[in-house]
């Protein structure tokens, strides 16, 4: 789980304490307390400047500060009271080309005339083309600091993704052409690197791993699952997978990464069911079939989700109730077991995509709420469609029947319904994945990542 950290700028030239008319300092203190404090309190970490800026001089001693602060992600702009923009745009502007978040907060109240600085700087802002986010809500009003704190999540989201890695291990799996990606416009979108290696170097981890290791990990599968496995060949080579796996995505130093899984290793070596479970356990962004949408998407809600992700196959959609069923070939984090299908071992099971076998998951999807999305190309243009989304279970008398209706019922199931329109979903969805994470604040953090990026969202 992420934690955004932001600047806290308060600006205003009528400040140091001059007073109204009325005789009340125009910049209210107290205001300006319980806003930081709201911010603290939604889980944001502030880097305040103790001096309101009015002057050139001021904002750019300010926000050269915050553009110097590595692990500042955006600025939080608070109008104290009102201000002359020109004196200020020019700094934020420069800030601005970082590409961290600009975000201006203002306060209502007629008393300090706070909506008139808001506006003028909004104004000045959409005038001279500098993206920011505009807020106008009180420090008690819930909604208003969630799309502060949205906004944050994206904007860390964003500046941690530049000069990320994502690690191809092995080429393009079951023939996919919507999981390619093209190594320029990544770069040029998001500042990710794409590299590459050979699925024969996991191979030749795997085959290193010591028995010790293998034991090792025990006590852990004996906590997630409620026993080890038996350790016949096929079993212990998933487990190598595992343990190879992590030891490569590590060392290559791959921010996040995607398979191949077959054809190559589930044929020659292992299916990567179990290795794929273990490594959305541990919290890695992964996905199979050499699919780099998805595994960009998993990403995204792994750092925004205080759960683990599933990405299965998008299975079975009913029009009419929009329940949809998530159907992962074998992979599944197993933190996501819910009481009516606990987390056990099962096999790949299916010899024409993979005929080395292997171990893989099963279990029933808890109940919770959360977003259904998944990044995708139409002719070379970024789209994300995203929808709210309740995870069910469905009454323990049809658990049996639910679960043999796809033919293959020892795969990881989850049971969702989708708060969209289904047939606008349909005609926008871009892939047979379905990437599930927990927690309703995803949605709109997701929404706010995508407008920065330059990705068109669709929400149906």
């Amino acid at each position: 789980m992420i934690e955004p950290k932001v600047g806290f700028i308060v600006y205003g030239v009528h400040k140091d304490g001059l007073a109204d008319p009325m005789g009340q300092p125009f910049i209210d203190g107290a205001v300006v307390e319980r806003s930081k404090n709201a911010l603290l309190k939604a889980g944001l970490k502030l880097v305040t400047h103790e001096t309101v800026i009015a002057s050139k001089e001021e904002a750019i001693a300010a926000l050269r500060r915050m553009k110097n602060e590595e692990e500042v992600d955006a600025v939080i702009l608070f109008s104290g009271t009102w201000v002359w923009a020109a004196h200020l745009v020019g700094a934020i502007r420069d800030y601005a080309n970082t590409g961290k978040g600009v975000l201006l907060w203002t306060h209502p109240g007629s008393q300090g005339w706070r909506p008139v600085g808001g506006l003028v700087m909004h104004g000045g802002l959409l005038e001279i083309g500098v993206a920011h986010k505009f807020v106008y809500g009180v420090a008690e009003d819930r909604e208003a600091v969630e799309k502060i704190v949205s906004y944050a999540r994206a904007a860390h989201l964003k500046n941690w993704l530049n000069l990320s890695t994502i690690g191809a291990i092995g080429g393009r799996g079951m023939g996919q052409t919507c999981g390619a990606a093209d190594p320029s416009q990544w770069m040029r979108m998001f500042g990710i690197d794409i590299d590459s290696r050979d699925a024969t170097e996991v191979i030749r981890a795997a085959e290193s791993i010591s028995q010790a290791e293998i034991s090792a990990i025990a006590p852990r599968l004996q906590k997630l699952f409620g026993k080890a496995p038996d350790l016949t060949v096929v079993n212990e080579r998933s487990i190598r997978l595992y343990l190879a796996l992590k030891k490569v995505v590590e060392s290559e130093k791959f921010d996040f990464y995607t398979i191949q899984s077959f054809p190559g290793l589930g044929d020659h070596y292992s299916a990567t069911c179990f290795a794929q479970s273990m490594m959305l356990e541990d919290g890695h962004g992964t996905s199979t079939l050499g699919d780099f949408n998805t595994a960009l998407t998993v990403l995204l809600l792994t750092k925004l989700s205080r759960e683990r992700v599933y990405y299965g196959d998008l299975q079975h959609l009913d029009t009419k109730t929009k329940e949809i069923k998530i159907i992962g070939d074998g992979a599944c984090p197993p933190s996501l077991a819910g009481t009516l299908g606990p987390a056990g071992f099962a096999e790949h099971g299916i010899p024409t995509e993979g005929e080395a076998g292997g171990l893989s998951v099963k279990l029933i999807c808890k109940v919770g709420e959360g977003v259904l999305a998944r990044l995708g190309r139409v002719n070379g243009e970024f789209r994300m469609v995203i929808t709210r989304a309740t995870v069910f279970e469905p009454p323990a008398e049809d658990v049996a029947s639910r679960l043999n209706e796809c033919g293959i019922p020892f795969w990881p199931h989850g049971f969702i319904t989708a708060h969209c329109d289904i047939d606008r979903l349909l005609q926008n969805w871009t892939n047979e994945y379905a990437c599930l994470g927990y927690g309703p604040d995803i949605y709109p953090a997701l929404i706010d990542f995508c407008e920065m990026i330059g990705i068109r969202t669709v929400l149906p």
